[in-house]
């Protein structure tokens, strides 16, 4: 007979995957967690690198933070390699965080009753399985993208090793939860690009594993994807949509107005500035980047624009000084409380899933332009499934698209039925963070499953 009890001072490992968002997005969950389960310790597992990053700011005292080996070698010098960083990480991450783990149990005097890692780190359930505990993964994009990885196998049976090439268009109906999907839009490793790359092989090894995760936890919301949630609920123990985890972020730090962004949005009109950022890794080829700046020069439209300043080279020349009154170019900005103003009416966005999630709880429409990963399938689900914006003509930047994209979105009345349409999943995503929501209640569940013992 099983029975299930409420386990004092229980200690629960955490790993993070050190790259882009990742590691921020578990804190995130994890300071949440924290509060709710004060009794519970928590050992955060990071690079030193990631870990200094993170916890610059307070953190709740049940959670501790401990390095691990990043993998680059010292003295090393990095060949300039595609993810070479992730792929030195790859090689030594399961026995760092295997030998992480017992140093902490040691430290603390509590053996790990739980494993909370990023769903990236896939050999992180054959951990759990060893110890003996609960594994609950956190898969940080969008129910699309993770039923593709689940789907990997039977897709690629499917195709039956027949070529993919000249076919990008070609529409598929026969995956589960989609009622169709453009071919070229797949994430890459799945059917595109190298295969056997330590990338793609952790994607489908963890879309293999993933099933006998105790529960496995989305940063998105039910009400999003209702027949991929359908589906991916009858092939997991508890599969817990707990997003979008931006709505109940803290507000801006005192200093993060040092452009004064907030007075020069306060004077323009409502909905009329777009935003721009492509995220933390991709990077818009300098043609591109030029045509963007001529589009907004062009049409008119008012801007604020996050640019790293080694970047501005590719600007056309005198373009920061001619648009210094119309737009803000700044290097870093404070991207989810910068779409929540009023005055801004569109975001220009690589349509990395985190910042989709942070564009729909304010109801500002999206220009996708996607660079890689889940991107393309991301851009998809924007224009073709959510209509909550639309991707630029011919899938990369040329003056006249972007003028044309910027007209439809602020302008006509396209514009103004995207701006209805995703004010409906503004509400729906409100709502599911909201008391009782479905967000909420599927918090308690995460609660109940990290706090108790099966016996």
């Amino acid at each position: 007979m099983s029975m299930a009890k409420t386990t004092p001072n229980r200690h629960v490992a955490v790993l993070a995957f050190p790259f882009a968002s990742h590691a921020s997005l578990l804190l995130g969950l994890l300071r949440r967690l924290a509060t709710a389960a004060p009794a519970v310790t928590f050992s955060f597992f990071s690079t030193a690198k990631s870990n200094r990053s993170l916890f610059s700011a307070p953190t709740p005292e049940n959670i501790k933070p401990y390095d691990v080996s990043d993998g680059v070698a010292e003295g090393y010098v990095f060949a300039g390699r595609p993810q070479e960083d992730i792929e030195l990480f790859l090689k030594v991450a399961q026995e760092e965080f295997r030998k992480g783990v017992a140093d902490a149990e040691a430290e603390i005097g509590r053996r790990v009753g739980c494993l909370v890692a990023d769903a990236f780190l896939w050999f992180s359930g054959e951990l759990a399985e060893e110890m003996g505990i609960p594994w609950v993964p956190l898969w940080t994009s969008g129910a699309s993208s993770l039923s593709i990885h689940f789907y990997t196998d039977f897709i690629r049976d499917t195709f039956g090793g027949t070529s993919t090439a000249g076919r990008e268009d070609e529409i598929l109906t026969f995956i589960p939860g989609f009622s169709e999907l453009r071919l070229g839009d797949l994430p890459s490793g799945v059917l595109f690009g190298n295969l056997e790359s330590p990338f793609s092989i952790m994607l489908h090894k963890m879309g293999q594993i993933l099933p006998k995760a105790k529960a496995l936890l989305i940063n998105s919301f039910e009400e999003l994807d209702p027949p991929l949630t359908k589906d991916l609920k009858s092939k997991f123990q508890n599969f817990l949509n707990i997003g979008p985890f931006n709505v109940n972020s803290p507000p801006p730090s005192s200093n993060s107005d040092d452009h004064d962004l907030y007075l020069w949005l306060d004077k323009q009109k409502p909905t009329s500035v777009v935003y721009i950022s492509f995220g933390t890794v991709a990077m818009l080829p300098p043609p591109e980047l030029k045509a963007l700046a001529e589009a907004l020069e062009a049409s008119g439209t008012p801007f604020i624009w996050s640019l790293k300043d080694n970047l501005k080279i590719h600007l056309p020349e005198g373009f920061v000084e001619r648009m210094k009154e119309n737009g803000k170019i700044v290097p870093w900005a404070p991207q989810v409380q910068l779409l929540a103003h009023s005055s801004v009416g569109g975001f220009i966005s690589h349509c990395g899933m985190n910042s989709v999630l942070e564009a729909i709880p304010v109801g500002v429409p999206i220009i996708c332009r996607p660079f890689f990963g889940d991107q393309q399938l991301n851009a998809w689900m924007v224009e073709k499934v959510w209509k909550i914006g639309l991707r630029v003509e011919g899938g990369v930047f040329t003056k006249d698209g972007i003028v044309k994209a910027l007209d439809l979105v602020l302008g006509q009345e396209k514009g103004k039925k995207l701006r209805e349409q995703i004010g409906v999943f503004r509400e729906l995503a409100l709502k599911a963070v909201g008391p009782n929501g479905s967000s909420s209640e599927n918090f308690k569940t995460l609660v109940e499953v990290i706090t108790t013992s099966n016996l």
